[in-house]
């Protein structure tokens, strides 16, 4: 990931797909724009038809990204909210506009159930939550269930937990946390990280809460 750097795309994109895959999670597209410019552009996998006509919703451009599952760098390439269908609303992907994003962790698991962690910074997600202005800035350390990964965004991992606690109503019961480490979904670990309140990384990437430089144990 070295050298990668990120800012605003704040355009939709539309045009003529010249090329897609598929890869750890992600639909790359190389796109060819009305004016005749091409870019790759990324969204959470969906069907792409080669040859067909397609609008993005604006994302975050990363230059010099390195996917370790397609195993090349691209000069330039933009995780796009998602795709726009042709009446112009947000196809069911586009609620997955960020690594971070609520809609990005609705993996249907069935009922989760996590035992706290230990210790006098340990909370569960839903204290994490309501007691966000109290620990902004602060250590905590929090135990859940991996329900979804993101790899390599941003030079870091974008790790999802959820241990039965809040609700999906509230949008208190899935925390993020980034860490150069990883784990697998589906994995229980306790993770330990600076929460931080209300983080804005542009382009409509905005947390209420995340936790980051998180360290990961699988305990």
């Amino acid at each position: 990931m070295g050298g990668a750097a990120a800012s605003g795309s704040g355009e939709a994109l539309s045009g003529k797909v010249l090329q897609t895959m598929n890869s750890g999670g992600y639909t790359y597209v190389y796109l060819e724009k009305k004016d005749g410019s091409k870019v790759w552009v990324a969204v959470t996998e969906t069907k792409v038809r080669t040859g067909s006509q397609i609008s993005f919703q604006p994302g975050m451009e990363m230059r010099n990204f390195e996917s370790k599952t397609l195993k090349r760098t691209f000069d330039s390439i933009i995780f796009a909210g998602g795709v726009i269908t042709p009446a112009g609303t947000p196809s069911a992907s586009a609620s997955q506009n960020s690594p971070g994003s609520s809609g990005a962790s609705t993996a249907k698991e069935g009922k989760i159930s996590v035992a706290k962690a230990e210790g006098s910074q340990a909370y569960t997600i839903a204290e994490i939550f309501a007691k966000s202005a109290k620990l902004n800035k602060k250590k905590i350390t929090v135990r859940g269930k991996v329900v979804k990964v993101s790899s390599g965004i941003m030079s870091r991992n974008w790790i999802h937990l959820q241990d039965g606690t809040g609700s999906e109503a509230r949008k208190n019961h899935n925390l993020v946390c980034t860490s150069s480490a990883t784990a697998d979904v589906g994995d229980v670990v306790t993770i330990t990280g600076t929460l931080i309140k209300d983080k804005d990384f542009g382009s409509g990437y905005k947390y209420a809460v995340i936790v980051e430089n998180a360290t990961v144990s699988k305990k």
